[in-house]
């Protein structure tokens, strides 16, 4: 099999359980901002949240998983299975008893994390201490998810990609659950959604227990706590927390820089990122979680032109579908705000500022797609140095330009300088990248590209004179709402499709490929 036949399958499925988890998140969110709107409650949890949930992604699934997959290849292909497995028994026993030391010491220092992570909270008591009780709450969260981010990056290697894609769904439940039975007992509501959080990292650990053992994992066994491969993820651990979480890092300085704006900004930016957050974790996350480990087989092979023939693949598929959702999200922002959140505690000028938001983020949807790819790529090759530098550069031309632009835009100015920060690094990792795999196959990426950008013009188009048509922009009842979002998405569909066809483009054909398989096992 292939490995483009390989990455393709991985899509689908992690691709298809990222759509239910992403669906089911957007219900939370409605939940949420129906139940908290976007206020000073709001956003104590949402900062709160972000702490663990940030190192979650600096520590367990960016860069842990992104420098444990090549490792645990190489032992695989190298050294065999007993050895490997052994090396995994070990990494999970070590970053147990790491994560555990990190979550007494969150909890402790969490009045200092949150003087830290946001400034502005300071000048209202009452918020910054809810935000430090929320904060110590959830930080138990992050021994939970850390531990299921390794087990997932097993799982991926060993060619089982359901389970790691499906645990977010329980998280999900587990916050709506909270909010709807728990926060109506409590005098303080939002401390039963924080609870929710940490009963939903527990979930997703024992969602992924039972299929590592299938595997052959064992953790009863008697393993070294330090396996001598453990030494080569921790030289790349270091250097992947900054390449591989450069958009994350820039997102918690967005955060901060909000405290600093009035009430609501940092919930606003939060919901424009979840909205964005939905093309990018069912496409881009879903293909880079498909393509690493296929990339880090071919890379401890030797082999530079599998690597580069599959990096050019996954570009073309993911941007086949980030172009397009981009100019979706910009012309539907509006309507598509109003049909999730516009409810409750959330009123029109909670749509307004997300929706500027949105706008911002929307800008730099395809490079944040991309971003996820191509640093893959760069650490399968051990290339560690590159991906650091570059988001070195991103996040501190982030933090100038989310400075220069939040007085004239607001928050929407740091939704701004988020997309343009991560536009840079992808365009400085690209041109590296391109210099280590040769010149080979990057015409046609730039062909494919240029279909890309020309049908989703055409969509836009379409689509925009669809909801003009419909009166979209108007006040509507939520069924009206959903009725014009829909014919607008299948209009937006058709002629993206039908313009894609035209082009001849190769990109539509894997996609019809994956949706017919889908529906053929159905």
């Amino acid at each position: 099999m292939s490995e483009n036949l390989r990455v393709t399958k991985a899509f689908g499925l992690v691709g298809a359980a990222t759509f239910l988890s992403r669906i089911l998140g957007y219900l939370r969110d409605m939940v949420l901002a129906w139940f908290f709107g976007a206020g000073p409650i709001s956003d104590a949890f949402f900062v709160a949240f972000r702490i663990p949930n940030l190192l979650r992604k600096l520590f367990a699934e960016g860069s842990l998983s992104v420098a444990f997959i090549p490792v645990f290849t190489e032992h695989l292909i190298h050294r065999g299975k007993k050895d490997a497995f052994k090396m995994a028994e070990s990494a999970m026993r070590l970053l147990a008893v790491v994560l555990a030391v990190a979550v007494i010491f969150g909890i402790l220092l969490s009045p200092w994390i949150v003087r830290i992570i946001a400034p502005g909270f300071a000048e209202t008591s009452v918020q910054s201490a809810l935000t430090v009780t929320l904060t110590r709450i959830m930080f138990p969260y992050l021994f939970f998810i850390g531990l299921t981010a390794l087990c997932m990056a097993i799982l991926n290697v060993l060619g089982h990609f359901a389970a790691p894609a499906f645990a977010p769904v329980f998280l999900n439940l587990a916050m709506i659950g909270s909010v709807l039975w728990i926060s109506p007992h409590l005098d303080e509501p939002v401390i039963g959604l924080a609870v929710g959080v940490v009963a939903g990292g527990m979930l997703q650990l024992a969602l992924q227990l039972p299929f590592l053992m299938k595997k052959g994992i064992r953790f009863r066994r008697n393993t070294n706590l330090f396996h001598p491969g453990l030494k080569k993820i921790g030289v790349l651990l270091l250097p992947t927390v900054f390449g591989a979480a450069a958009y994350q890092i820039n997102i918690l300085v967005g955060t901060l820089l909000a405290s600093l704006l009035p009430e609501g900004s940092v919930s606003c930016l939060y919901y424009a990122d979840r909205l964005v957050q939905f093309p990018l974790g069912i496409f881009a996350i879903a293909v880079s979680t498909a393509v690493l480990p296929s990339i880090s087989m071919q890379a401890a092979a030797n082999d530079l032109d599998g690597v580069r023939d599959t990096f050019i693949f996954a570009m073309k598929l993911v941007s086949f579908i980030a172009v397009p959702a981009m100019v979706g999200l910009i012309v539907l922002k509006e309507p598509i705000i109003a049909l999730l959140f516009k409810r409750g505690a959330f009123d029109s000028e909670s749509t307004r500022m997300t929706a500027d938001a949105v706008f911002c983020y929307s800008i730099g949807l395809w490079a944040f797609s991309a971003e996820r790819i191509v640093v893959s790529a760069s650490y399968a090759l051990r290339d560690t140095r590159t991906p650091v530098k570059t988001a070195v550069i991103s996040i501190f031309a982030n933090m100038i330009l989310g400075i220069l632009l939040m007085k004239p835009l607001g928050h929407g100015g740091l939704a701004l300088s988020t997309s343009l920060a991560a536009m840079l690094n992808v365009c400085l990792l690209t041109r590296c990248l391109r210099i280590r795999l040769g010149e080979s196959g990057w015409k046609n990426l730039a062909s494919s590209a240029f279909k890309i950008i020309a049908c989703s013009a055409i969509m836009g188009g379409a689509v925009r004179a669809f909801s003009l048509l419909s009166a979209l922009g108007e006040e509507k009842t939520l069924y009206g709402l959903f009725l014009g979002l829909m014919g607008s998405i299948l209009t937006g569909l058709f002629f993206y499709g039908g313009s894609a066809f035209l082009l001849r483009s190769r990109e539509i054909g894997i996609v019809l490929d994956l949706i017919g398989k889908g529906k053929r096992k159905r």
